[in-house]
């Protein structure tokens, strides 16, 4: 007995390590206007609710309270091209997964109250990080992942104050509910084998924003990393799993040239090392798992055409560096670089409503996979398609 049960733990400590953190990317978009820009500026520009979440500080350049709803679907092709061998060297059955992706809801709420001219108060709920993979269940690479998910959902108050003409402080907390849902078959048998748990962690942002002349605009943001500790992961609920949501930072600027054109930009720097590394905790034996993630650096580009005083045109193109290095990528996590076209506008009906239409399409790159498994197995290939159709629609009320 003693035989079979340690056989069962050293079993599971070999499958764990293979479908540790899931498919997680860095969202943007959160149903805002700023898809538009690709993001771009968007701690800069400062112009509606959704500035409660990428740059609290930005509230002060509000005169009203309001409230903007966004609702963005988004459709996720990810199809893998390659083969798979078994311990003994002969290739895998099955097929090569079929679409991962799939159609998946998405969007956020964020809300300004204009307590004064100098004090505002903020608060949003959106997802920014997460996505996720579902292949098909017989596909050649079952015995890696079959499905890999890490969704979150932030909750995030925050508090703005101008203290000057033209610099203004902001601050705020992140409570992040974060679900993880992965699994992969066994081997012979070609049992399931799942992780299924949820958290709830805590972080804060802090932010500045530097408004020297009426046409431009710069915004600092910090956002700390939020840690989760998985409870019962395991089949038998006898595992732990801690990981964390990467810290970031990021400059915006936003400068108008005249009543018709602007300009705007971001840099941003992501923590990815750390969510790399993974703790797990399995019959009181700890694994110590490093995926050996490169952090990573973001840079976009964007603009508005003020085609007519209710129409504002935008562009914008993104560019993220790869978390991994291709020696290192496993499937569960098939992402390169990034690259983000956008195009988007605004409508405003009124002195109080305004519309926004945008439509994204992010380029994950084909995200190499040299993957070696238990015993002998590997996995190699790349993904031929790899893409994120994302489309918004938001609307913003003032008070």
């Amino acid at each position: 007995m003693k035989k079979i049960k340690l056989s069962a733990t050293l079993s599971a400590m070999l499958l764990i390590p293979q479908i540790l953190s899931g498919a997680g990317i860095w969202l943007y978009e959160g149903g805002t206007p700023e898809m538009g820009t690709a993001g771009a500026g968007r701690g800069a520009i400062a112009n509606s609710a959704s500035v409660s979440l990428y740059n609290p500080a930005g509230m002060t350049q509000l005169d009203h309270s309001e409230i903007m709803v966004g609702f963005q679907p988004m459709y996720i092709d990810s199809r893998f091209s390659g083969e798979a061998t078994t311990l003994i060297g002969k290739r895998e059955t099955g097929d090569n997964g079929g679409n991962a992706g799939g159609f998946m809801p998405a969007g956020g709420i964020y809300y300004v109250y204009s307590y004064s001219e100098k004090l505002k108060f903020g608060l949003s709920t959106t997802s920014y990080f997460g996505l996720g993979l579902d292949f098909d269940d017989d596909w050649k690479g079952r015995h890696f992942v079959t499905e890999a998910s890490m969704m979150t959902l932030a909750l995030s108050p925050t508090v703005a104050y101008k203290i000057t003409n033209t610099l203004s402080i902001g601050m705020g907390a992140n409570i992040l509910y974060g679900k993880l849902n992965q699994t992969v078959a066994k081997r012979i048998s070609e049992e399931k084998f799942e992780l299924d748990s949820s958290d709830t962690g805590y972080g804060f942002n802090l932010s500045l924003l530097y408004a020297p002349t009426n046409t431009t605009r710069f915004g600092l943001t910090y956002a700390s990393k939020v840690e989760f500790e998985f409870k019962d992961v395991g089949p038998k609920d006898n595992a732990d799993m801690q990981m964390s949501i990467p810290q970031s930072l990021s400059l915006s600027t936003y400068h108008q040239f005249n009543n018709k054109w602007s300009i705007l930009s971001s840099i941003g720097w992501q923590q990815y090392s750390e969510f790399g590394k993974t703790q797990i905790v399995l019959n009181h034996q700890t694994i110590e798992y490093n995926r050996n993630f490169d952090d990573t650096w973001h840079i976009s580009l964007g603009t508005h055409y003020q085609y007519s005083k209710p129409l504002t045109l935008m562009a914008g193109v993104a560019y993220d560096s790869s978390a991994v290095e291709d020696k290192y990528r496993t499937v569960d996590m098939p992402m390169d670089r990034q690259l983000r076209y956008a195009l988007g506008g605004t409508y405003s009906f009124s002195d109080k409503t305004t519309l926004g239409m945008a439509y994204e399409l992010m380029d994950s790159g084909k995200a190499k996979v040299d993957q070696e498994g238990t015993g002998e197995s590997s996995l190699k290939g790349e993904f031929s398609t790899n893409y994120v159709h994302i489309f918004n629609i938001n609307v913003n009320y003032k008070f």
